[in-house]
């Protein structure tokens, strides 16, 4: 069973007026749109897209269930070096371990450093016990710049803690078996090197090994991870019709608003464990889509934070946006208002109230709002947060990006535009 559900009435003109999609033209949008589900039914049952064959798959966890438990033992830090798709699945399923304040007893601290500012990676370097501290190294392609230069520089200090004998035991290396700068490295070092699947791209990664392995050395079950993205392809895929898909609906939706100039769609969670997830998002559906001239542009917002900071420009700005609610059903969970301190008439809506029931009225005043603006909004309703429903989430939106694309036209796996940029940052180093 999907362990969330889905209110997009909310797009359509019923609800939300001349801004949203009328029915009858969703209708036909969606029935030329069963050639997609068609395909991608073909793709999993021939298997020739790899990602759809993960959710089903348990035979690769119990080995990294055990190098999860090796690398937790004696460990105060673990260190992930990757970006992009290499980083941002692990950071989101990293925080139903830890949500900022550390993990649970007995779990290491993990860092995923993505980004290369030289400032952050001495913060770190000089604040963590090297000789407690593994390296795990995620690169696809193993010659992402970023990440052998994270890797590169943290050697010196890992091998001036634990002498060369020792890197062996706290390096653990992820890319393709293939002949790379990322593989030879580790290979000569004698690290731990496990196969990144060719077939599977990097911001499609998270259900593998590359998302799952920070996910268990935290103490989560990859099991449920997949089972939970496992409920959500399996009734995608059994749809009668493409209007009972949901992610082809959801695509379908979002290129309707798009072609009606709402080409931004803003995923706004209201759960702090789910801030990692927008910025997953971000990634795969701008990479996956921003091609040839078409795309929508993605962009993550957070409740209630962004209530405070973007609201008024969402509710009276240009109408140019679709908005994505993930809400979570906390109403009755949290610490009391304590009624002694809350004596203030002005407090008395708060007296007695749990933090949970604030931020339940909350997520769903701004539904409403949203809707009676006039902007069109869908809103996904959790039960429960934990590795179920993120294995939910993250299909539910992969298959909604691969949907998209095909209705577009174009090739969800590939990024030419970002190789330009590669290069020339190599070009700007062999020069100076």
């Amino acid at each position: 069973m999907i362990p969330f559900s889905i209110d997009d009435s909310t797009l359509l003109t019923d609800r939300v007026g001349p801004s949203g999609v009328d029915p009858k033209a969703l209708a036909g949008r969606l029935a030329d749109a069963k050639a997609a589900l068609v395909r991608v039914r073909a793709m999993r049952d021939e298997g020739t897209l790899p990602l759809l064959a993960l959710p089903g798959r348990r035979d690769d966890l119990e080995a990294l269930e055990k190098l999860a438990a090796r690398m937790r033992k004696k460990t105060s830090d673990v260190l992930v070096l990757g970006t992009g798709g290499s980083s941002l699945g692990g950071q989101t399923l990293y925080a139903l371990a830890d949500q900022g304040f550390g993990p649970p007893k007995g779990i290491p601290r993990i860092h995923f450093l993505d980004n290369i500012d030289p400032a952050t990676f001495a913060a770190l370097a000089d604040r963590i016990d090297f000789t407690r501290t593994r390296i795990l190294a995620i690169s696809k392609s193993g010659g992402t710049a970023e990440t052998l230069m994270q890797l590169l520089t943290l050697l010196p200090r890992l091998e001036k803690a634990v002498e060369r004998t020792g890197v062996a035991d706290r390096l653990v290396v992820v890319t393709e078996p293939a002949d790379n700068p990322l593989r030879r490295l580790g290979t000569r070092l004698g690290a731990t090197i496990l196969d990144h699947d060719p077939g599977v791209g990097g911001r499609f990664s998270v259900l593998s090994l590359v998302g799952l392995l920070p996910a268990l050395i935290a103490g989560l079950d990859a099991g449920k991870v997949r089972a939970g993205a496992k409920s959500v392809l399996d009734a995608a895929l059994a749809a009668e019709t493409p209007a009972d898909c949901a992610p082809l609906r959801g695509a379908a939706l979002n290129l309707a608003h798009a072609e009606a100039g709402r080409a931004t769609t803003v995923l706004m969670p209201y759960l702090d464990r789910l801030a990692h997830f927008g910025m997953w998002f971000r990634q795969l559906w701008a990479e996956s889509l921003g091609k040839d001239g078409k795309g929508t542009t993605p962009i993550r917002a957070m409740g209630t934070v962004d209530q405070h900071s973007q609201l008024q420009l969402y509710l009276a700005g240009p109408a140019d946006k679709i908005f994505t609610l993930i809400t979570l059903a906390v109403a009755g969970k949290g610490d009391k208002a304590a009624a002694a301190f809350a004596r203030d008439p002005a407090l008395g809506y708060l007296k007695g109230r749990r933090m949970g029931d604030l931020l339940d009225a909350e997520q769903r005043a701004t539904g409403e709002t949203l809707v009676r603006n006039g902007r069109p909004t869908r809103i996904f309703r959790l039960e429960r947060l934990d590795e179920k429903s993120m294995g939910a989430l993250f299909m539910h939106f992969m298959l909604e990006t691969i949907f998209a694309a095909q209705l577009l036209g174009i090739d969800a796996f590939d990024q030419p535009a970002v190789e330009e940029g590669k290069k020339l940052a190599r070009a700007y180093l062999a020069e100076s």
